[in-house]
């Protein structure tokens, strides 16, 4: 008489792992779903995730302020000329003179911010 070979249904229902198997299969799992979860499923720690935050609040803070500055400018009587010297201005350099101009300091405070005044830039080089 001839014996087939178990199939893996056969074999899966006779196996009796050990509880040290079974231990570190599942140690084994947990290590592999946090190593997917953390390099490709987008988990971040806690600490990563309140660094994020408060640097897209600072952001948003900046962006609200950068209103202030335009109005500021808006008021200033020199405006018309000193667009014109803004546009001349490199790049670089630019947050600098709204700096220098005194835009960029909000009520209460003693000294401009470089990123509202860098918020302001973009507003103001919109201006035609």
């Amino acid at each position: 008489m001839e014996q087939r070979a178990p199939s893996y249904k056969e074999r899966f229902t006779q196996s009796r792992p050990s509880k040290t198997a079974v231990f570190w299969a599942c140690v084994g799992s947990m290590v592999f779903t946090m190593i997917v979860g953390f390099t490709l499923g987008g988990w971040v720690t806690g600490g990563t995730a309140k660094a994020a935050a408060e640097t897209m609040a600072g952001d948003a803070v900046a962006k609200r302020q950068a209103a202030i500055c335009g109005v500021r400018f808006k008021a200033d009587s020199g405006k018309v000329r000193k667009l014109k010297e803004l546009n001349d201005t490199s790049t670089w350099s630019r947050g600098e003179y709204v700096q220098k101009q005194g835009w960029a300091t909000m009520p209460g405070e003693e000294a401009p911010d470089s990123k509202v005044a860098d918020e302001c830039v973009k507003l103001l080089v919109e201006i035609k």
